[in-house]
């Protein structure tokens, strides 16, 4: 008798491999930074992105009308500066904290919506665990502060990116909306990152991992995020998805040889608690 796997577990394997694929993809990244810098690996990313995902989701077929394309757009650049902020940061501090900062992002606008006193619990994990991250300038293992503000930066895009996905829900598929913002974004920053880089974005030692990237960072991981979804309540997905620091981190290390020190990782353990423990009252309360 043959045996089928239980949509849940399908669900989580779907959630660890995606977080897995777009952590890879950022480490990957992070090696064309000395060749084409975080512009030019942005513009590969977000254009190799756009391309695909239009070719698969067809967004043309739900675009909205004229006076309803702002969310659209605002969605769009939110994630494009995302993008960017989060690879400048990342140039100047390890993967793993890089992600701990950006979440800060989504984990705000968790928390400042909830309105329950036991969730200021979560607020203080979380603020501790940034204040652990800040940079110590007596300290051998100091972070850079404007990588610290890039990071929290592109946490402030991730909220934006949040608040007007969320407006922009009516606008056809879930993909559709994604491969809509993915073009906005691209429409900005590949101009840019072509304008910075020039002639070394079509080496052909750059663009098979500029694609790599592309698909490893947004395409992939977001067609396991939709099966997932499908499989699994929108909490519990939040839930796991509460676990990406410490993965960052260890893709870090595997990757590129980052060390983190004990206290940096206490910090990221922190912001995961947070997240962790955010996403738990939400499902409380719902």
């Amino acid at each position: 008798m043959q045996r089928t796997i239980p949509p849940f577990l399908i669900a989580v394997i779907c959630v660890l491999l995606a977080m897995i694929t777009i952590q890879s993809g950022a480490s990957i990244a992070k090696q064309l930074f000395p060749v084409i810098g975080p512009e030019g690996t942005t513009a590969l990313r977000l254009g190799f992105s756009a391309i695909i995902l239009c070719l698969v989701f067809r967004p043309w077929r739900a675009f909205p009308a004229f006076g309803q394309r702002m969310p659209i757009i605002i969605y769009g650049l939110s994630l494009g500066g995302m993008n960017i902020l989060f690879y400048y940061a990342i140039e100047r501090i390890p993967i793993g904290i890089g992600v701990a900062l950006e979440f800060t992002g989504p984990l705000a606008v968790a928390l400042l919506s909830s309105r329950k006193k036991r969730d200021l619990f979560w607020v203080a994990c979380a603020v501790t665990g940034i204040v652990l991250l800040l940079p110590d300038i007596n300290s051998q293992q100091r972070l850079d502060p404007v990588g610290v503000i890039l990071a929290l930066g592109a946490g402030a895009c991730w909220a934006g990116y949040i608040l007007f996905g969320k407006k922009t829900g009516n606008h056809g598929s879930g993909g559709m909306t994604v491969a809509m913002g993915m073009s906005v974004a691209a429409i900005v920053l590949v101009p840019y990152g072509a304008a910075s880089q020039g002639m070394a974005l079509l080496s052909w030692e750059v663009i098979p991992l500029g694609l790599l990237v592309g698909v490893m960072s947004s395409a992939l991981p977001y067609t396991l995020e939709m099966i997932a979804l499908r499989n699994m309540p929108a909490q519990g997905f939040s839930i796991m998805m509460s676990i990406e620091p410490a993965i960052a981190a260890m893709a870090g290390f595997m990757i590129l040889g980052e060390l983190l020190s004990i206290w940096q990782w206490l910090a990221i353990l922190l912001v995961i608690t947070a997240s962790v423990g955010s996403s738990m009252s939400a499902t409380k309360s719902s």
